[in-house]
């Protein structure tokens, strides 16, 4: 069960609509179930390349985005986003990766990710960094009550 911060966070999922970019499948089914939770619809794309196409095909609020995967990885398809002329390429990027680089989390926020989360992603990290990104976005300090 979610608590405190996290509950509030969770409430502010609802009805968002969110991208996970992701080339393995019982990872995506994990996410699935967590966002289904909170009320929140999730797009699935087993590639970067798949899931810049959904982009370009339909509006999200959130893309999720693994980094190692086969053919494009998450930092290019990142830096695809961040590259795009039109309103999609501020879309908040959470990284979802089992890389633990030393620098990774550094190198992914100045690509341009909003928060990076490290495998296995528990439930409170999730709604946690999806409630930062919405409080920010709304620019107060972080904390939703």
């Amino acid at each position: 069960m979610l608590r405190g911060a996290s509950a509030k966070h969770l409430r502010k999922a609802q009805a968002l609509n969110i991208l996970f970019i992701e080339d393995d499948p019982m990872n995506r089914r994990v996410v699935r179930d967590m966002l289904d939770v909170a009320g929140a619809s999730m797009a699935e794309a087993a590639s970067a390349e798949e899931g810049l196409a959904q982009i370009d095909a339909q509006d999200f609020d959130f893309v999720l985005v693994d980094l190692r995967m086969p053919g494009m990885d998450g930092f290019e398809a990142i830096g695809r986003i961040r590259a795009r002329t039109d309103s999609k390429a501020e879309i908040p990027i959470v990284v979802v990766t089992a890389d633990a680089a030393v620098d990774l989390k550094e190198r992914c926020l100045k690509l341009g990710a909003d928060e990076v989360l490290f495998k296995p992603v528990a439930m409170d990290q999730l709604f946690d960094a999806i409630g930062r990104i919405l409080a920010r976005r709304a620019g107060d300090d972080g904390i939703i009550g």
